[in-house]
């Protein structure tokens, strides 16, 4: 089975359970999809795989600190796709929330690639929102805002984040420009 292919099958197994989750996640990919011209050829399945696994560390099963990006970047690890967990690790401004939980150390056992690649998981996860739908950055953190209590790590983690975030996101959109892929 090739990668996005088990990608998938893992991804859906694990978060269709949860709802909109997996609404979330088929937008997430859809986008990922739609952009993958983007990167250079070699990495467009690996952009597609992390797209439908980059929140699977919300699954039950996989919850060990709480902090999806670790939890699914560790499960990731133990079945041998480190490319994935590194990329899930570091998703969408991850240090912001993992320095607000105390979990950097943690998050450091994943180097951070940086890369097209990275950039376009995080642009495609931050410009979709939980039922799936293109939103922009400033929406999509003003859901997160509402969704979660305002003295929660993730919503600390990701207004500690906006300014980085929203430079990664111009920094997509000129490449995405760039490559001729329409947004």
């Amino acid at each position: 089975m090739d990668l996005v292919a088990w990608s998938r099958v893992e991804a859906e197994a694990r978060l269709s359970p949860l709802g909109s989750r997996w609404a979330h996640t088929l937008g997430v990919v859809h986008r990922a999809k739609g952009l993958a011209g983007t990167a250079p050829a070699a990495d467009r399945e690996t952009l597609i795989a992390a797209a439908y696994v980059h929140d699977v560390g919300y699954a039950p099963e996989l919850e060990d600190t709480g902090f999806h990006p670790l939890d699914g970047a560790r499960w990731l690890r133990s079945c041998g796709h480190e490319r994935l967990a590194r990329l899930v690790a570091h998703h969408s401004g991850a240090r912001f929330e993992a320095e607000a939980r105390g979990l950097v150390d943690e998050l450091d056992m994943f180097p951070e690639e940086r890369s097209v690649v990275a950039d376009l998981l995080t642009y495609c996860d931050l410009t979709t929102d939980p039922d799936g739908h293109q939103v922009t950055l400033s929406a999509r953190l003003a859901g997160i805002d509402s969704r979660y209590a305002r003295d929660s790590d993730v919503s600390r983690g990701m207004r500690t984040a906006a300014g980085r975030l929203a430079a990664l996101v111009r920094r997509a959109e000129r490449e995405i420009a760039r490559s001729g892929t329409s947004i």
